[in-house]
């Protein structure tokens, strides 16, 4: 390893150490950095953590300890490098600081707000706010959930590591939770621009797998930006998000909840006041832009449909040029933020209208 990167294998333990991923976190992280098979033991020969199959024959064994406190051994079979010992002992002191934080509660502690937090267990975004400055946690008023899944070991511990930098934040603290082959994030998201942040780095996660892992197996959800005590909302949309984003593109996707048109409707069976919502929420950029602008693009779209999406023929309904058709329907596209020839989009679109006739 050069110096630049034992800085960024750092670096790394720590995002993992402060996410409180613990020490099976930490021995993934030095595992997939080295290639070597790690195992992590408490005292008393309790296995902590193992990562790897060759965990047989000769191991190279660096004391776990703080100060006069010594919490086991880690040990590495295989043949890591020339740096290897450094990354061993940098490795060793962050599980040592993990498990004498543990000792004193306090990973525990903050992993159980967090929980708290996605079970509604607190009355309010006061009561919340109190627990998490209990607890040590500085929240942020508003948070937006990424849910991430992969059933390998290997790529899940570089996608927990490439998520920790990309969703780091200066300003509050974020969350992290690890169930089974999920790893579930909470983003500070004060502001609109923080959320898109967060979507941007969501999407881009694919492709810094890629680097390292070729053919990404992974799979994500985006939930929407919501208030603290609110998480939980967040959190349900990340999940149905990354549900739907296998079920329709397969492996290496990540899906944005509020990308994903009718699909979280069709999936959840919404019921009519959820339908309704997501009509007006889906034609309000056409309606605006033609209340302000006096023109009829809503209009012209359910005209386009309702003919089998002939141009000529709507052309001739409107009493306009076909040319003046096709200008609108790119319009639609660009203010809709939908593509009149992506199915997904044209269902999520025709959805819209069907359910605005159906009810008003």
């Amino acid at each position: 390893m050069t110096a630049d990167e034992l800085v960024a294998f750092a670096e790394d333990l720590a995002r993992i150490a402060a996410a409180g991923g613990g020490p099976q976190a930490l021995a993934e992280h030095l595992a997939a950095s080295t290639g070597v098979a790690v195992v992590v033991e408490g005292i008393e020969s309790k296995r902590l953590a193992a990562v790897g199959r060759s965990t047989h024959g000769e191991a190279r064994t660096v004391p776990i300890a703080s100060g006069d406190s010594k919490f086991g051994e880690l040990r590495v079979f295989g043949d890591g490098g020339a740096e290897l010992d450094r990354v061993m002992r940098l490795t060793a002191s962050a599980i040592a600081l993990e498990l004498s934080r543990e000792a004193a509660g306090e990973p525990g502690r903050r992993r159980a707000f967090w929980e708290r937090l996605i079970t509604r267990a607190h009355t309010d975004a006061a009561a919340a706010r109190d627990d998490a400055a209990a607890r040590g946690i500085v929240a942020a008023s508003h948070y937006v959930a990424v849910a991430l899944e992969s059933e390998h070991s290997e790529e899940r511990n570089a996608l927990r590591t490439a998520a920790l930098a990309a969703f780091r934040s200066s300003d509050a603290d974020g969350g992290f939770l690890e169930r089974g082959t999920a790893l579930l994030f909470f983003i500070p998201a004060p502001r609109e621009i923080d959320a898109a942040n967060a979507r941007t780095a969501a999407s881009l996660l694919p492709r810094a797998i890629a680097k390292s892992h070729p053919h990404p197996h992974l799979n994500g959800g985006v939930g929407t930006r919501v208030a603290l005590v609110e998480l939980q909302q967040s959190l349900q949309q990340a999940q149905a998000a990354l549900s739907i984003a296998r079920r329709l593109h397969g492996p290496g996707r990540i899906g944005v909840y509020e990308d994903l048109g009718a699909y979280p409707l069709l999936l959840s069976g919404a019921g009519a006041q959820a339908l309704r919502e997501f009509s007006r929420r889906t034609l309000a950029p056409l309606r605006a832009y033609d209340e302000k602008h006096q023109t009829e693009l809503e209009r012209t779209l359910r005209l386009y449909f309702s003919v089998g999406e002939n141009v000529k023929t709507a052309a001739a309904e409107l009493n306009v040029h076909r040319h003046t058709v096709f200008y609108r329907l790119r319009q639609i596209g660009e203010i809709s933020g939908c593509k009149l020839d992506d199915p997904h989009d044209q269902l999520t679109l025709r959805m819209a209208i069907a359910i605005d006739a159906l009810t008003t």
